[in-house]
């Protein structure tokens, strides 16, 4: 399959995600919103859209202009049936598109903590691969709504809303999978400040400490990938 990337910062690249898709033949262009000139993809140049985090809101379009166009993408993408897979900001994209409220938490959610699959979580095949409670990276402000049409997935202590499904070929995940040591440093030297002292907010040197939980992030995501690739989001519903 072709990925389509949607990049939003230099500082926020797609983790595992684009190795993930070359080593299992798939191919991976990258739009990087964040430059200059970026490549506008047509829906017939790619299979898989996934839609990256960034520092910004949904509701910043003057403040990032490409984000008006981003949207529009995001939704022909869905209406053309594209595997569009959103993640942190990229899933707050989608459910904009899908007409629900994106607003602020109630706490900053940054570090490593537990989510939890919902029931409905427990039942989607793509989240087969996950335990019922799994240790992710949180870096996030705001929330989102779950769409009308969509299922609530995951929760967590700081954050009702992690993860929906909506129809057989769009998923969003509040949380990162696919970030390495290297995607969490990078981050730790570009949006430090948002590192303040908060309930749900950890020191970047609890966050790079250990490496196993890293390990089976990156082990979730590839399994995502991998149900997303092979078969819909939802197979056998009507």
């Amino acid at each position: 399959m072709r990925f389509q990337i949607f990049q939003q910062a230099s500082y926020e690249g797609p983790g595992i995600i684009a190795d993930w898709a070359v080593l299992n033949d798939h191919t991976a262009e990258i739009t990087r919103f964040f430059e200059e000139q970026y490549p506008v993809p047509g829906m017939d140049s790619f299979d898989v859209l996934v839609v990256l985090g960034g520092p910004m809101g949904v509701y910043e379009e003057r403040e990032y202009p490409w984000l008006t166009e981003e949207k529009r993408i995001i939704e022909k993408a869905i209406g053309a049936g594209k595997k569009v897979l959103g993640i942190c900001l990229g899933a707050q994209l989608v459910a904009s598109v899908l007409g629900a409220r994106v607003k602020r938490n109630q706490h900053m959610e940054i570090g490593w903590g537990p989510i939890w699959l919902t029931e409905e979580g427990m039942e989607t095949s793509v989240f087969s691969h996950i335990p019922e409670e799994l240790e992710v990276l949180h870096w996030h402000g705001d929330t989102f709504d779950i769409p009308s049409g969509a299922r609530n997935l995951a929760q967590s202590a700081g954050c009702r809303h992690q993860a929906f499904d909506y129809g057989d070929n769009v998923l969003g995940l509040q949380f990162h999978l696919e970030f390495t040591r290297r995607s969490v440093q990078a981050l730790v030297e570009n949006c430090g400040d948002d590192l303040s002292e908060d309930t749900h907010v950890q020191p970047a040197s609890r966050i790079l400490a250990r490496q196993s939980p890293f390990m089976r992030a990156n082990h979730a995501m590839r399994g995502i990938l991998l149900q997303i690739t092979s078969e819909s989001l939802r197979p056998g519903e009507d």
